[in-house]
Formats: C-alpha cells, sequence, structure tokens
C-alpha cells in the first residue's frame, strides 16, 4: 500500500486540526484572575476530569508506538509497569498528598521549603526543570518522528523540525491561554481521540485475521508464549523484580514528585479528591496501555503467522536507513486510506496531551519557585504575565530539546519506549533521595540538597549506556540506574546534619 496521504486521509487530519483549533479558540474564553489560578485552577476541578487528565499526561507517543513494539516483540510484561504505578499512587496518596495540602502547595517543592529552606524549593525546581526538558523533550522528538515518516515519507532534519514546530504549536494553543483548566479539559477531549483511534485500528486488525476466529486468535498467541503478564527472570526490563524496586521508585517520583503529575492532583478541592483522583486514574490508565499492547499482539500475528493474516511479503522495518517501530511499519504500509490518519491523529493527541501539560507544569515551577521569591511584591497581572512567556519560553526549550533528542537517540540505539522512559531518571534519582530523607529522618540541610541533587543527576549521567559500554563493556537498565542514583543522593542527604529552622 502507498505510505503517503490520501485526499481522504488529507480531509480527516485536515478536521482534526479544525477541531483542535475551534477548541482551542473555546478554553483561551476560560477567565484566569491570578497565577495561581493558572496553575491549580482555584483547587476547583472535578475529581473524574483531572484523574483523566492524569492518564492523558502518562501517555505519549512513546506509549501510542512503543508499547505495540514491546508486546510485538515480546510479550504483556509491560503492563505491570502500570500495576507498579497502582502500588505507587497507593503509596503517594497516604504520604505525599495531604502533606502538599496541608501547606496549600501550588508545588511539590514548596515542601522542601517548609522542611529546609527556600534555597532548597528553588534547586529542587530547578533539578525537575533540567528533567522535564529532557524526558518531555524526548517526548516530542518521538510525535515529530512518526508525523514525519507519515505526511512527508521521511525523517531528514528539516521535516523533523516541522513536525515539532506542528506539535509544539497546538500544545501551545491549550496550555497557553487558560492555564491548567484549559490543559484538562484539552486533554479530556484528546484522551477521547486516541482511544477511539486505538480501538479502531485494533477493529480493523482484528478482522483481517481470519475474519476475526477468536480461538485460533489466542490460542496462537498463548503456544507463542505471548500472553506472559508476569516475569520472574533477572533480565528484561519489566521482570517482577524491576517492578517491585527500580520502577516502583520511577512511579513514585512520576506521581508524587514531578510536578507535570501532581500539578493535577493539586487542582482538586481537598486531599480526598487528590487521592482518589490518582487511584482513578491508574485504574483507567491500566486497561487503556493494555489497548495498544493488544495492537502489538495482533501485529505480531499480522506479520509472523500468515497463515492466519494471508499477509503475502517480507515485514520490513527500516525507514529512510532508520529501524522503526512495528506500529509504524503498519501505519505506513498496510493502513487503508482514511485510517491512516486516525493512526496519525492518535500520535498526534498522546502528544499535545504530554506536551500541553508540561509547559504548564514547567512554567508554575519556575514562577512560583523561582521567579516569585526574586521578584516579590508585584502585582497579579504582573505574575500571571509571567506564567504565560514561562510558557513561551518552555516551549522554545522543548522545541530544541526535541531537535537534539533526534541525534541523542541514533548514537545510543534505545528503543523508543526505553529511551523516554530512561530520560526521566536523570531527575528523579536525586528527588527521590531527598524527599525520602526530608519526610523519613531529621537529617539534611539545604547544602546537602543541592548536592544530592547533583550526585544522582551524575550518577545516572555515568550510568548512560553509552559510558558503561566504552569503560566497562556492560550496559544497565534504567531501573537499576533509578536505584544507584537515589541511593547516592539518599546517602548524600544523611550526611547533612539538622539545621533548626
Amino acid at each position: 500500500m502507498n505510505s503517503s496521504f490520501s485526499t481522504l486521509d488529507w480531509a480527516i487530519f485536515g478536521s482534526y486540526f479544525l477541531l483542535v483549533i475551534l477548541s482551542t479558540v473555546w478554553l483561551s474564553r476560560i477567565k484566569v484572575k491570578s497565577s495561581k489560578d493558572y496553575f491549580v485552577g482555584e483547587k476547583s476541578l472535578p475529581m473524574f476530569a483531572v484523574a483523566i487528565s492524569v492518564l492523558a499526561t502518562s501517555q505519549s507517543a512513546a506509549t501510542f508506538l512503543g508499547a505495540p513494539d514491546l508486546a510485538y516483540k515480546g510479550n504483556l510484561t509491560f503492563i505491570g509497569f502500570f500495576f507498579s504505578a497502582l502500588l505507587a499512587v497507593v503509596i503517594v496518596s497516604k504520604v505525599l498528598v495531604p502533606r502538599f495540602y496541608e501547606i496549600g502547595a501550588i508545588t511539590v517543592y514548596e515542601l522542601l521549603e517548609k522542611r529546609y529552606s527556600p534555597r532548597a524549593k528553588r534547586d529542587a525546581g530547578a533539578m525537575f526543570l533540567v528533567g522535564r526538558l529532557f524526558a518531555s523533550g524526548a517526548r516530542l522528538y518521538i510525535g515529530a518522528l512518526a508525523v514525519s515518516m507519515i505526511l512527508f515519507s521521511d525523517i531528514a532534519p528539516l521535516h523533523i523540525i516541522l513536525a515539532i514546530v506542528i506539535l509544539m504549536a497546538g500544545s501551545l494553543g491549550y496550555a497557553y491561554f487558560g492555564g491548567i483548566k484549559s490543559i484538562i479539559y484539552a486533554d479530556i477531549v484528546q484522551v477521547i481521540i486516541y482511544i477511539g483511534a486505538a480501538l479502531f485500528i485494533i477493529y480493523h486488525l482484528y478482522f483481517t485475521l481470519l475474519g476475526g476466529d477468536f480461538n485460533i486468535i489466542f490460542s496462537t498467541l498463548a503456544q507463542d508464549e505471548k500472553l506472559k503478564i508476569i516475569d520472574f527472570a533477572l533480565t528484561g526490563s519489566y521482570n517482577f523484580w524491576a517492578l517491585i524496586t527500580g520502577l516502583l521508585l520511577l512511579n513514585i517520583a512520576a506521581y508524587g514528585l514531578d510536578q507535570d503529575m501532581t500539578q493535577r492532583i493539586l487542582t482538586c478541592k481537598d486531599k480526598n479528591e487528590g487521592a482518589r483522583s490518582l487511584l482513578v486514574s491508574i485504574l483507567i490508565t491500566i486497561p487503556t496501555s493494555f489497548l495498544f499492547l493488544i495492537i502489538g499482539l495482533l501485529l505480531y500475528l499480522y506479520y509472523q503467522h500468515p497463515e492466519i493474516s494471508h499477509f503475502a511479503g517480507k515485514v520490513n522495518q527500516e525507514f529512510a536507513g532508520e529501524k522503526i517501530a512495528i506500529f509504524m511499519t503498519y501505519i505506513l504500509h498496510e493502513l487503508p486510506d482514511g485510517v491512516k490518519a486516525l493512526a496519525t491523529i492518535g500520535v498526534v493527541a498522546t502528544t499535545f496531551t504530554s506536551t500541553s501539560s508540561v509547559l504548564g507544569a514547567m512554567s508554575s515551577v519556575a514562577v512560583t519557585d523561582i521567579y516569585k521569591p526574586k521578584f516579590q511584591g508585584k502585582s497579579e497581572e504582573h505574575y500571571l504575565h509571567a506564567s504565560k512567556m514561562g510558557v513561551l519560553l518552555f516551549a522554545i526549550l522543548l522545541s530544541l530539546m526535541a531537535i537534539l533528542s533526534y541525534y541523542w537517540q541514533r548514537l545510543s540505539d534505545i528503543p523508543l519506549l526505553d529511551f523516554a522512559l530512561g530520560v526521566m531518571v536523570f531527575a528523579y534519582a536525586g528527588l527521590l533521595g531527598v524527599f525520602g530523607v526530608a519526610l523519613f529522618t531529621d537529617r539534611g540541610n539545604e547544602t546537602t540538597v543541592r548536592v544530592a541533587l547533583i550526585g544522582g543527576f551524575l550518577t545516572v549521567l555515568l550510568l548512560q549506556p553509552a559510558i558503561t559500554k566504552a569503560l566497562w563493556n556492560f550496559d544497565i537498565n534504567f531501573s537499576l540506574q533509578i536505584i544507584i542514583g537515589t541511593i547516592v543522593s539518599f546517602g548524600i542527604m544523611l550526611i547533612g546534619k539538622k539545621e533548626n529552622r
């Protein structure tokens, strides 16, 4: 099949962008009174809307394209990542959420100000900004990669940049005008769109396999050991031991210490609603993520069992000299007119949700934790303007990071989903160590906060595959990286003596 867009595809894709423009215009009418309203919506947003927004924030183009790849090459063990997240949010809802509401926080790092000092808060906020710049830049790049392949039939640097601009423009429209309220309501629309796209593709794939004979499909997958959910082996990124150690730490950091997620929780009216929104978000994230794993299993049957799919040909995962995800291969070469546009819209929608949310989160930390303390006594109108300028600034920085990721991922040769998750570890290791000591001991001070954050970051940097391969000829996956980085950060914090405030 032709890999380029048909007239029908362009019509559907154009209609989607018209919807984006109209919804942006409508959401821009939301009245915002202050920077606090811009960032946490006066703590008045409905719990279920917040839960859907947390779901949207946790998904990205890396999930849309990477999860099917994991199921295609392996099995269903990636779903364990979200069961690990379920345990993590229970911990976060019991330990962290009540503390955030107790101090009336706008950002999670204000907890360190209460425990140590304003400088500790600023340092943690700065570390979040650096880590989020890395991680969300990588997510934006992955979305742009897919869009460039489909719209321009190549991944030339100029087209990647143009795809980044397209994706950022849509994300910026939601984040800039109405703040967190606009982002959350836009997330609901985009979640419906990309789940709808996934369901339609599953429907299309399923009925290409012997007309949808469930018994044959299930028995073939079972026979090929594709239905395994728990893996007790010591290898693999998502084995049971990783889920209860490194990945659990990663999820605690993501849902409790990352302003990108917790900003949504803080928009609820009280701590109980905030905790409930977290739990509900995971309970709807698990089946949502499972949809993309199902796509991977069906793709496995389609390409590896031609007696079921009647696929005649050779699987070609090469595109412009690069190896691409199997779902991307299917989108480019097998989807009929119209459905190809739906798949593209799915990628774009997941990128919009993850990018618009992080723009608001990064601006909230930059303004609340760093800018306001340095420029006190200004009017609320001034801080609101600064908040919007922060969104614009981080839109530019994330776009530049996405361009850098284009070259970084090729140098590291890491699978898309592992790349996106692994980049998040840089900031999380230091934050986990700092908050762990702050919450559960009487040790640490503002000096050790800064050293611990830097120590965690540098530890993860030194454990990157490109470095460990060159020095010691072995790899350390991101799950083990976050364990080691957290231990280093925690140890540094314990050295510091308590300072009475």
